[in-house]
């Protein structure tokens, strides 16, 4: 059963070609909220596009080379072969000529080919969206995730970096929801942000977002269990 709203775009409107963010960190999941403070020319050019055509912006991480390094080529660095498209839902304009915007995660897509430089020096992707369609529907609700884990595993993570914990104002959140904001939120690695946006299912991502907090705090899982 497909979740797109009145503005969001369905399947066959998602775009061959889109403009793409590399950033590294930076996790964008569907349904999800990411601000952006856009100041670079390239991407001011990038979002000013975006805006007069469809509002869609790929997210994506640069990809580290072989010593780990994310600094390869500042200007234009390899990526990875996955990320996210994202819709501008709210813009705004500031008095020192930067744009605030909100990306809202669409659809998850792989990497075709990158396309040759344009004018506004921004970077543009051929997607395949086909991969990751059942973005566009409600999870499937068949497994439920651990959430008496992840509390745990999230405090213990929220304790370990002096960090009130958001549990209590999470909780009423549905799965899909929860495992978001978390992902998006928690100041993990690049590479453990790639592997949360790639899992093929809710469950997984879920599974995987507890463990990686498990592992942050250094903790056994069986301690966390019996505390």
């Amino acid at each position: 059963m497909s979740i797109c709203g009145p503005f969001d775009p369905a399947f066959s409107d998602l775009p061959e070609i889109m403009p793409v963010f590399p950033l590294s960190g930076a996790l964008l999941l569907p349904r999800g909220h990411l601000p952006l403070n856009i100041f670079e020319p390239r991407y001011m050019n990038m979002v000013t596009d975006a805006l007069g055509q469809d509002r869609i912006i790929g997210m994506i991480q640069p990809r580290p080379d072989q010593h780990n390094s994310y600094f390869m080529d500042p200007d234009h660095p390899p990526i990875f072969s996955t990320g996210c498209a994202g819709r501008i839902t709210a813009f705004s304009e500031t008095d020192d000529g930067r744009f605030l915007i909100t990306l809202t995660g669409v659809c998850r897509f792989n990497v075709i080919e990158e396309l040759p430089d344009n004018e506004g020096g921004y970077r543009t992707v051929r997607g395949d969206f086909g991969p990751w369609e059942d973005d566009l529907s409600i999870p499937a609700g068949d497994t439920q995730i651990n959430r008496d884990r992840l509390r745990l595993a999230l405090e213990a993570y929220f304790a370990q970096h002096s960090l009130r914990s958001c549990w209590d104002t999470l909780a009423d959140s549905d799965d899909e929801m929860l495992i978001t904001t978390i992902s998006m939120g928690c100041r993990l690695s690049p590479l453990e942000k790639q592997a949360l946006l790639e899992c093929t299912t809710l469950y997984d991502r879920g599974d995987m977002l507890t463990t990686l907090l498990e592992m942050a705090v250094h903790t056994d899982p069986k301690q966390i269990h019996t505390n």
